[in-house]
């Protein structure tokens, strides 16, 4: 079972929305830290994301709810500061590693691979497509 962390639940992508049926039916395991789950709270809940989305307030809470019961609690018990671009994307990071993810799934792979010194020898940094091409592969997938 692949364990990944991710941004992409902020996405509307019908990539992300494939990853997160993965996630769903316990194919892909998805990472989960309290400050993870608060920037998904904080982010689903600006009204500009939820026009973006189409979603109503009720609709955030499910989706937020469904994050926290399906994620794996996961604690972060030390700080990486990689020197990425975006100083609050360390705590992907930190999930990552802590949850000994293979994969941090992003759209923004350059903010997390230029200019860092973040080592990827246990990481794998993705977009949502490439994910789920490195997903279907040896699972004989289509979806």
């Amino acid at each position: 079972m692949q364990r990944v962390c991710s941004s992409l639940l902020i996405s509307a992508s019908k990539t992300s929305h494939g990853i997160l049926r993965h996630v769903r039916s316990g194919a892909i395991r998805l990472a989960l830290s309290v400050p993870v789950y608060g920037e998904y709270q904080d982010v689903l809940t600006r009204p500009e994301k939820r026009t973006q989305l189409g979603l109503s307030v009720d609709e955030v809470k499910t989706v937020l709810d469904f994050i926290a019961f399906i994620g794996v609690p996961t604690p972060v018990r030390f700080r990486l500061r990689p020197h990425l671009r975006d100083e609050s994307d360390n705590i992907f990071v930190e999930l990552a590693f802590a949850s000994g993810s293979s994969y941090l799934v992003t759209r923004n792979v350059r903010d997390f691979t230029v200019d860092t010194d973040l080592n990827l020898e246990r990481l794998s940094i993705v977009t949502p497509s490439r994910s789920m091409r490195t997903w279907r592969q040896p699972h004989g997938k289509k979806d």
